[in-house]
């Protein structure tokens, strides 16, 4: 089913968000997540695609035995990172051939060790490209990344919030947001693009806090902040990781209420293959 359909239903659609793991026994237990989380009746989830398609395999297996198997709407993401144009199109069609109807078309972040996203000598350069090229070919539903807080290589967030608007002209879906921890950034992103004249759903993306010293370097690498109040709250308590955990779960729980007060159609967690935080967060919104 296209997630844009399962949006459509009216009440708040909770996705999870995994990456493919590299051991057996991790794999095993990310299935068990998964069926964990799946007695909470999540609308969909998504896995990525690692840095250069590295882990396109896994990726097609979790989503197709999530769907088939576990009964989870499943969505793949797609990179441009080192993936040529012939490469992509094996992908697209190997999806479609195993019943998957979503996709994330993405730019991708670049390879470990380099710090510049170089092309695919005959690839695409830019998520605006990969989008308009499944939009022309295949009956995908099409989620694209939104960045309220501008994207890290971006000069300002003007100038990234057009790009995003280019996304959605050439064929987006639906955006599903980078992580952020203070809802005033979202309000603002989501009314300029409003103003943009984009209608399309737009689903903030949460990552509930497990780990202060982990929250602080995704921010560092996705450019996201995070409020001086929290850094205060997490830094006196960094040492005990239940009460971390605790209050990281409690905090998730306020930011999403207000997320919802505001008529979100959904909220996209971050789980980092963990299920715990999240389904304890999705139990209280729940309940």
């Amino acid at each position: 089913m296209r997630i844009t359909e399962i949006i459509k239903r009216g009440d708040p659609v909770f996705s999870l968000e995994f990456f493919p793991p590299k051991t057996p026994e991790e794999m095993t237990q990310l299935y068990a997540t998964l069926r964990d989380l799946n007695t909470l009746h999540p609308g969909y989830i998504s896995v990525t695609y690692g840095a250069g398609g590295g882990t396109r395999d896994k990726t097609i297996e979790i989503v197709t035995k999530a769907k088939h198997e576990i009964g989870l709407e499943s969505m793949a993401h797609l990179t441009c990172v080192a993936n040529s144009r012939q490469q992509i199109k094996d992908t697209l069609d190997e999806l479609v051939r195993s019943g998957i109807d979503n996709v994330a078309a993405l730019r991708g972040d670049p390879p470990k060790g380099t710090t510049q996203f170089a092309p695919h000598q005959d690839g695409f350069q830019y998520a605006s490209e990969l989008t308009a090229f499944i939009r022309k070919s295949y009956p995908l539903c099409i989620a694209v990344a939104g960045y309220p807080e501008g994207h890290i290589e971006s000069p300002n967030k003007e100038t990234d919030w057009n790009h995003l608007e280019e996304k959605v002209r050439v064929g987006a879906d639906f955006i599903i947001t980078q992580l952020f921890f203070d809802n005033r950034y979202f309000f603002l992103f989501e009314k300029r693009m409003r103003e943009k004249g984009v209608s399309i759903p737009i689903i903030p993306g949460i990552m509930p806090i497990t780990n202060y010293q982990q929250i602080v370097r995704f921010t560092k690498v996705c450019g996201a902040s995070i409020p001086q109040q929290l850094v205060r709250d997490l830094e006196a308590i960094q040492h005990d990781p239940n009460a971390v955990q605790a209050y990281g779960t409690e905090y998730a729980v306020r930011q999403c209420r207000e997320l919802m007060d505001h008529g979100v159609p959904g909220l996209h967690f971050y789980t980092l293959n963990r299920s715990k935080a999240t389904h304890e967060i999705i139990r209280r919104l729940k309940g």
